[in-house]
This record gives C-alpha cells, sequence and structure tokens, in this order.
C-alpha cells in the first residue's frame, strides 16, 4: 500500500461523515444549503467529510451534479478537515470523477462496489485498478456492500497500492475478522454500517465508522465513538440506544427511506435541503413523521 498521511490515516479511523445531498425547489443541487451541517459536525469533531456518499443519493445524480458537488463542498470545507469524495456507476464515470477529485484537492476517493448485476470478482479488480490509475496517487477507501466475491478477493483488492483501507458495509463480523487477519496490518478497516454496527465491527478490527446521523446530531455520534475507543462497550450501546428509533425509521420500506429520514429530520430541525429523489420514498408516511417528530424532541433538537 503505498503511504497515507498520518493525519488521513488517524481520521479515517474516527468518524466518516456522509454528508447529504441539498436539492432546491426546482429539483436543482444546492450546495450552499450545507454550510451550516458541515460548519455543526466539524465544530463537534467529526473527522472525515464524505461526499457523494449513499446518503448522499449518489445514484440519484447525474454525474455532472456529483462533480459540482464535490468542487463546492471541498470548497466550503476549505482544508479544515479531510474530505473524500465518493465516484462509481460505468467506469468511464468513475475514472472522469476521480480524476475530478484530485484535480479539486480532495484527500482521498471512496470507491462504490459497483452495483451492475454482472459484477465479477475479477473485474471488480480490473474497475479499482483503472480508477486508482486515473486518481493519479490519491488514497482510495474500498466500500465493501458485498462480501460474496469472497476473503481472496477482498484481501487482492486491498493490494492495490494505493488502497488505503476498506469500508465494511456488510453485517458479518467474523468474515471482516478473516479479511483483517489476510490483509497487509496497514490497511485501514472502517464499519461501515454507521453507528449501530460499530460496536460489533470494531470488536473485531474495525476503527471507526461511517454515518448520516452527523447531519443532525454530530456530538452524539462523536460522543459513541469516544465511548469505543474507551473500550466502554455498555456505555457506547445505551448511547446507540438513543438513536436506534431513528435508524428504524431509515432503514423502513427496503431501506427506501434511509436518506428520506435524514432529510425529513434536517427540515424538523430547520436545515431544509429539500426531497429525496426517486426511486428513494418521499415524503415520510405521518406515522412515520409523528415518530421522528417525537424523537426529535426527545433529543431536544426542536
Amino acid at each position: 500500500m503505498t503511504g497515507i498521511s498520518s493525519t488521513l490515516r488517524r481520521a479515517l479511523t474516527g468518524i466518516s461523515g456522509i454528508l447529504v445531498t441539498p436539492f432546491d425547489t426546482n429539483d436543482q443541487t444546492a450546495p450552499e444549503r450545507l454550510r451550516p451541517i458541515m460548519d455543526r459536525a466539524i465544530k463537534a469533531e467529526v473527522d472525515i467529510l464524505v461526499i457523494n456518499g449513499n446518503t448522499s443519493e449518489f445514484y440519484a445524480l447525474q454525474a455532472s451534479e456529483a462533480e459540482a458537488m464535490m468542487a463546492a463542498t471541498t470548497d466550503m470545507v476549505a482544508g479544515r478537515v479531510p474530505v473524500i469524495n465518493g465516484v462509481g456507476r460505468s467506469v468511464y464515470e468513475a475514472c472522469a470523477l476521480a480524476r475530478a477529485s484530485r484535480q479539486a484537492g480532495v484527500d482521498a476517493i471512496m470507491v462504490h462496489q459497483p452495483p451492475d448485476p454482472f459484477v465479477s470478482p475479477r473485474g471488480l479488480v480490473d474497475y479499482v485498478e483503472r480508477i486508482a490509475d486515473a486518481a493519479d496517487g490519491l488514497p482510495v477507501m474500498l466500500y465493501l456492500r458485498n462480501d460474496a466475491i469472497g476473503t481472496d478477493n477482498i484481501v487482492r483488492l486491498t493490494e492495490i497500492p494505493t488502497v488505503a483501507g476498506v469500508k465494511w458495509a456488510t453485517p458479518s463480523p467474523m468474515k471482516l475478522a478473516q479479511a483483517i487477519q489476510r490483509a497487509d496490518p496497514d490497511i485501514i478497516w472502517v464499519c461501515g454500517l454507521a453507528e449501530t454496527w460499530a460496536p460489533a465491527l470494531c470488536a473485531v478490527g474495525a476503527q471507526g465508522f461511517t454515518s448520516g446521523l452527523i447531519n443532525i446530531w454530530p456530538e452524539q455520534s462523536v460522543a459513541i465513538l469516544q465511548a469505543l475507543r474507551a473500550q466502554d462497550y455498555a456505555r457506547a450501546m445505551q448511547l446507540i440506544r438513543q438513536i436506534e428509533d431513528f435508524e428504524n425509521i431509515r432503514a423502513e420500506e427496503l431501506n427506501g427511506t434511509n436518506v428520506t429520514g435524514v432529510k425529513a429530520a434536517l427540515q424538523l430541525i430547520g436545515n431544509n435541503c429539500g426531497p429525496t429523489r426517486p426511486p428513494a420514498a418521499w415524503p415520510l408516511t405521518a406515522n412515520q413523521l409523528t415518530r421522528m417528530k417525537e424523537l426529535l424532541q426527545s433529543w431536544g433538537l426542536v
């Protein structure tokens, strides 16, 4: 693995906050609406901000929109924390966005695992290698949502020279443990299933976690990370139980309310980032919205 800076390495073991993509009333991207959300997250000491992740509705964006969001967000962050940009879709689009990421000065790219129904394990290696080449030395984080490619192939992906780590987003702690055991010890393994799965995955060697909650309540995410770092799992679970209903709402309708829940909560706390785009659900149902309001009231946010 090509070396990465100590600052980025340290940040990757913390919280990777996945930012929403704001839309205006004409369904156009409106990056300026992110400013208060980013400022709140940075003030709370969220370690990394991620653009064009799944909470960013990456697959609902046109390639030009994804690139524009990356450039605008990087400018607004202004070097206060590291920035990671998600890249993916066709190999040509992914390579173009990787090149644009390099030019915009992001700190690393995150390669989405392709949702193509005909992905082969060796084809995935070729895919990541081409994107890594296009990124021209930028550190690469792999976003693994399907471990069916097998441990051999996961380890092979980590051997691509600029791959710095893996966001492990599959609920299989023992497979994660096997991959960690076999891979280069310098590879950084991150819980890609947010706060609720962090204790289980961190117990077998993951460090830090991704989070969509940081758009709403970054202080809670940071408190959970601190408890995990102190190996105070009882405290971590107590804090996670406070956000379980939030994550339950996001998991409804086959995960179709995942981003919907975040954006609805943002509207309720006064940071309107517009609706989600189809095929995500919008708006929350009356029952879901009532539960969300009660939850935010219990957190003292409204």
